[in-house]
């Protein structure tokens, strides 16, 4: 571990809504700069004008703050090395790309796209791939392959140009992933990347490793699909003569698909019903919706939970942990070299987990809404019963209705294969027997019914079954629900003797 101070940064590119990789990523950050009590920067790399999506930024920043994971330097907080948007930093990237062609490590190209399509269309006529580098660089235009006189000539004339890195040919790259190990790569596969674009602007590999340096961040942690642009990046750090304060480089491992081969992705979600953001997104070029966790239903504890538990393992058989837990054990040793498969059925269960810890109080709040926006109104005391009675049979708020509309309204349908199984010739009348009991009894909680109830029934020598699947029948309109009893003593006295006789009128 080097002795600076920790500094990790989440840079995401404002290109469209947050995917849940994206999210893990940052979070594996947070609890990495949290374990060692470093700092978590975000910074918006927003080169790409091209590719820019109004209100993915401000998407970002709403999802990081949801999920709890807070920022100690961004765009919005600010911070020593502001300002935290790439296309804020711009005129100092320039400075950096040209001592890059002072120093020998990169060059103008000034081919145009024409130039370029035809070098590949050439390339493919031969069965090969077209690469820009070492072997092919000679052959094309650019401040190497031209006389010095002529390239002078074309940037005095304006002339369309990017600067290209200049990869060395056929020379081992090695670098230390920490979660990878050792990694080797051989320049002679790679190809002289662009660094800084015509319209002003770097790309990726520059501004971030420039940026890196500045920030002094301290360790990169980002997706597997990064991993083949790291000799390249090792190679720029040389290049500036910034080795010593290089970052330490780790590669977190894909998450995968439920089911088949690949990464997860939006299509999947769509496919098995599930979302891939943290919180809903409306592309405004589309206007197309694309559901988010937060709107679904989820705790953010439990969305958390579930995304740290994807590729890392805390060694122990504990699955439940609290994000100030996580910040406290979590170590990228434990995260694996493998793909992880996401499963939607395990995140319902985390969020399950977290359903049934939270207070009576605390669901009952949330299902007043539910129910407000059904047109039902209830006390709050009522709310709060329900929710003690049904949550265990619950995964989300949405849900507790389903399991619990009973206790707020009589049932107006009775669900026609119970009645066909349930309600024999003789259940009328034992039905009126039972609402005629109920009529006597002058204590009315569960525990109170429920034992002169069960004498009642013994003594009469009926079948215990029959009766109890017939009164369930009766107060939900169905062969569903929580304790009997509980339901009798929730609903009333005069409710539940009600209901009774009202399914023997409409069940006739």
């Amino acid at each position: 571990m080097s002795e600076r101070k920790v500094r990790v940064r989440f840079a995401p590119s404002p290109t469209g809504p947050l995917h849940i990789g994206g999210v893990r990523t940052a979070l594996f950050n947070y609890l990495f700069a949290k374990k060692h009590g470093g700092d978590f920067i975000l910074r918006i790399e927003d080169t790409d004008q091209a590719r820019y999506v109004p209100g993915a930024e401000n998407y970002i920043q709403e999802s990081l703050e949801w999920c709890g994971i807070k920022i100690d330097e961004g765009p919005k907080n600010g911070g020593p090395f502001a300002p935290y948007r790439q296309s804020e930093r711009k005129d100092l990237y320039r400075q950096y790309a040209e001592q890059l062609i002072a120093s020998g490590h990169a060059y103008y190209a000034f081919d145009t796209s024409e130039e370029l399509d035809l070098a590949r269309t050439q390339a493919e006529a031969k069965g090969e791939t077209f690469t820009y580098n070492a072997l092919s660089r000679q052959a094309m235009k650019n401040s190497l392959s031209l006389p010095e006189q002529e390239s002078t000539a074309l940037l005095i004339a304006s002339t369309h140009y990017v600067i290209r890195f200049k990869m060395p040919d056929h020379e081992d790259v090695t670098e230390v992933d920490l979660i990878r190990g050792s990694v080797t790569f051989n320049t002679s596969t790679l190809d002289d990347k662009v660094l800084f674009k015509s319209d002003g602007m770097p790309t990726y590999h520059l501004a971030n490793v420039v940026d890196d340096h500045l920030m002094q961040i301290t360790h990169v942690i980002r997706g597997e699909e990064w991993l083949p642009s790291m000799p390249l990046h090792v190679l720029l750090y040389r290049a500036f003569g910034w080795e010593a304060t290089m970052p330490r480089f780790t590669h977190l491992p894909l998450i995968l698909k439920p089911e088949g081969k690949g990464k997860l992705s939006k299509r999947d979600g769509d496919k098995l019903g599930f979302p891939v953001f943290p919180l809903l997104w409306n592309d405004p070029a589309t206007g197309e919706s694309s559901r988010g966790y937060r709107e679904d239903g989820y705790f953010k504890e439990a969305f958390i939970n579930m995304l740290a538990l994807l590729g890392w393992n805390p060694g122990t058989e504990q699955e439940l942990f609290s994000m100030e837990e996580l910040g406290q054990i979590f170590s990228l040793e434990r995260v694996g070299k493998s793909g992880a498969r996401f499963d939607p059925e395990k995140t319902k269960w985390f969020n399950h987990q977290y359903f049934i810890q939270k207070s009576d109080e605390e669901l009952a709040q949330l299902f007043l809404v539910e129910l407000q926006n059904k047109g039902v109104e209830a006390p709050l005391a009522l709310a709060i019963k329900v929710c003690g009675i049904v949550k265990e049979r619950c995964n989300f708020v949405s849900e507790i209705w389903d399991q619990s509309y009973f206790f707020f309204q009589a049932p107006t349908a009775y669900d026609e294969k119970i009645v066909a199984k349930r309600w024999k010739d003789d259940v009328p009348v034992l039905m009126e027997n039972i609402a005629v009991f109920f009529e006597t009894l002058t204590a009315w909680n569960a525990a109170e019914i429920k034992e002169p109830f069960s004498n009642f029934v013994t003594e009469k020598e009926w079948n215990f079954g029959t009766i109890m699947n017939a009164l369930r029948l009766c107060l939900v309109g169905g062969g569903f629900g929580p304790d009997i009893f509980e339901i009798c003593e929730t609903i009333g006295k005069q409710e539940t003797i009600s209901r009774i006789r009202m399914a023997i009128r409409q069940i006739q």
